[in-house]
């Protein structure tokens, strides 16, 4: 699983850390919402079930890159309700040195209702998550590569320009954050980053706003991944366009945090001068073994069972 590390293992992984509380409607919203009366809405939904996980990019990259044996250090601002999750971090194996509390703020936070056809609402609170920019860079040592994940909207330009500046190579990763963003900006961000991954919305909403396609991207990074859920992922570089295949799993729970633990197998092979298929595949391997747990944090292999699923889903 491993190659040659062309530098530190430790990468700093800029984003969110937040909650997520997950509430299950037994029954569809479709029957309590009606057409007619969209403009007065007004209603009230049951949810016997109802858990609260830990989430966030930063949060799920960095267990899912303990989980491989790296060392990855989430940068983020996190609010005065936050001890539970950093007990739980702290248990992980992932390093809190760079996490910030911010005593007048609440972590960020999702509050998701999901009904029985999946269908979802979501209000999400970003809290803390508005000062992100009060973190450097420069404060993190022996650093290898950076990833500037969905974080503040400051945050996430101060950083990529932090990254930048220190000759640290990072990936972008706009996520959800990408709408946040105009072309000049997201111009800049793909002009000093080392690598940038998507997924296929999110591919298709960054070649709009950019106005820019897979040559113009690849004459500014080495790669770009557009992932394709369960078509698994396209990686673009210089020298051609590799196809990795989804990795199957075992069963299909709870596809939340699949692209993030993705992203960290992307990063493990960056961090171990790993080949662009061996990453590939290593990157969507992880997401088949998230998708198998609900919760983004709550899966867990040894080396020789990764090794072992590996050797079985790729030969």
């Amino acid at each position: 699983m491993r190659g040659n590390a062309p530098g530190s293992s430790r990468a700093l992984i800029c984003g969110s850390l937040a909650f997520d509380t997950i509430m299950v409607f037994g029954d569809r919203f479709a029957n309590h919402i009606l057409p007619d009366k969209i403009h007065m809405l007004n209603v009230s939904f049951l949810v016997p079930q109802l858990r609260r996980e830990f989430g966030g990019c930063a949060g799920n990259i960095a267990y899912n890159l303990a989980l491989l044996g790296d060392t990855g250090l989430p940068m983020a601002t996190v609010g005065h309700d936050f001890a539970p999750y950093g007990d739980w971090l702290a248990r992980a194996g992932v390093p809190t040195d760079h996490v910030r509390v911010i005593a007048e703020e609440l972590t960020a936070q999702a509050f998701i209702t999901t009904d029985l056809d999946d269908n979802q609402i979501t209000a999400f609170h970003p809290g803390a998550m508005q000062h992100a920019h009060r973190n450097l860079v420069s404060a993190a040592a022996g650093i290898g590569i950076g990833i500037v994940a969905p974080d503040g909207r400051q945050g996430m330009i101060e950083h990529a320009e932090q990254f930048a500046r220190l000759g640290i190579p990072f990936i972008f990763d706009p996520g959800q954050g990408l709408p946040m963003f105009g072309q000049s900006e997201l111009q800049r961000f793909v002009s000093i980053a080392r690598w940038v991954t998507v997924n296929d919305y999110e591919w298709q909403l960054l070649q709009q706003k950019t106005g820019w396609g897979a040559r113009e991207i690849l004459e500014r990074v080495e790669a770009l991944v557009v992932t394709r859920g369960a078509d698994g992922s396209t990686i673009y570089t210089r020298s051609g366009e590799l196809t990795i295949p989804a990795a199957v799993p075992n069963a299909v729970v709870d596809p939340t945090g699949c692209g993030d633990a993705y992203r960290a197998g992307l990063i493990h092979g960056l961090l171990h001068g790993l080949g662009w298929q061996p990453t590939g595949r290593i990157a969507s391997l992880m997401g088949a073994l998230k998708i198998e747990s609900r919760g983004t944090q709550n899966h867990r292999f040894t080396r020789a069972e990764f090794e072992r699923r590996l050797a079985a889903a790729y030969g």
